[in-house]
């Protein structure tokens, strides 16, 4: 699976409560969390990105409160993927468990800007910025994530694997 978008930078220890507000949790509709994806960081950013941006962030992205409203709302505005230098380990697994790719790529987090245009290849890992021509390396998709990925999240992966064994 390969993304090309463009990117859009935030920094370090973004929290659940900037990728969506706990002013919106009173709902989990994915359209419209999206609409409130980040804006406390980039009041504009809904009206800005387009299908198959990227968010690029530092170490401990997804920190915060284990609300899968987070990765919901991203997936919801159609950015396709979120490269960080670390993820909050319960963001990390919400994202796969809803279908969202991530990717870990300290150097990437470091050196690409804010609109770069890039091409990821989710299966190896390898993301080039067309901008400035660099490639990266970040550490590639376990493949049973990837299989969770393909499925487009938790519940639709098990929902395959019971039509396959027979079952409801």
């Amino acid at each position: 699976m390969s993304i090309r978008g463009k990117i859009w930078k935030f920094g370090n220890d973004v929290d659940t409560d900037v990728i969506i507000p706990a002013r919106y949790l009173n709902t989990s509709d994915p359209k419209e969390l999206a609409h409130h994806c980040m804006e406390d960081a980039d009041p504009d950013f809904t009206r800005k990105i387009r299908p198959g941006d990227v968010i690029l962030a530092g170490k401990n992205f997804g920190c915060g409160s284990s609300r899968e409203h987070a990765p919901i709302a991203i997936k919801g505005a159609r950015v396709a993927l979120v490269i960080a230098e670390s993820f909050a380990r319960i963001f990390y697994r919400n994202a796969f468990n809803i279908g969202l790719p991530i990717l870990e790529s300290a150097q990437a987090a470091a050196e690409i800007r804010e609109g770069d245009d890039v091409e990821v290849d989710i299966e190896t890992g390898v993301i080039v910025d067309h901008t400035t021509q660099k490639r990266y390396q970040a550490k590639p998709i376990p493949p049973f994530m990837r299989e969770l990925l393909t499925a487009g999240g938790l519940v639709p992966y098990v929902r395959r694997q019971r039509q396959r064994a027979g079952g409801r």
